[in-house]
């Protein structure tokens, strides 16, 4: 069974192999082996015990709103963002279309709602703009190319959602 819960500092290295992991095999197959490393950032050292690497992990997942969702006490998704922003979803690959992903973002919204949010943006890889879309979310311009750490020329596409009133 999957549970949605708020992150805790102590999730940092799990949530940190699951973004390198994720992030590597459906983001960023475009990138060199050796740009890879640029569009990765701290997310590179995730299996490092070195706790300077570790910390390093734990300062990026921090933001003002940051869920997990857990299956069977390991992390398999992680939402992160802030009242009119989604900065960043992820979802193991083999628990994806099983639903992780919009329990995150229906928890998300229902947090935004909460706070008097009216719209959320999100600059969705070009792997997530079907989810987006089928979550509700539209395309506000064309195709983007955007950087990601330092990585340059990660593909992305702006969306946004006008929130009703109500909950979903």
């Amino acid at each position: 069974m999957i549970t949605v819960r708020d992150y805790k500092e102590t999730d940092a290295q799990a949530v940190g192999r699951l973004i390198a992991s994720t992030y590597s095999t459906f983001n960023l197959g475009f990138a060199s082996p050796e740009e890879l490393g640029l569009f990765l950032g701290p997310f590179r050292y995730a299996d490092s015990p070195d706790r300077a690497h570790q910390e390093a992990i734990a300062q990026v997942v921090r933001s003002e709103m940051v869920f997990v969702a857990e299956d069977q006490d390991a992390i398999v998704g992680v939402l992160r963002g802030r009242i009119d922003r989604l900065a960043s979803l992820f979802v193991a690959g083999d628990h994806h279309r099983q639903g992780i992903g919009r329990q995150l973002v229906e928890r998300f919204e229902q947090e935004c709602r909460q706070r008097k949010a009216t719209v959320i943006r999100v600059a969705a890889t070009e792997y997530a703009v079907g989810f987006y879309l089928a979550m509700g979310y539209k395309r506000s311009t064309g195709l983007r190319s955007g950087w990601s750490f330092e990585g340059h020329g990660l593909p992305f596409q702006p969306m946004r959602k006008v929130l009703s009133a109500g909950p979903h």
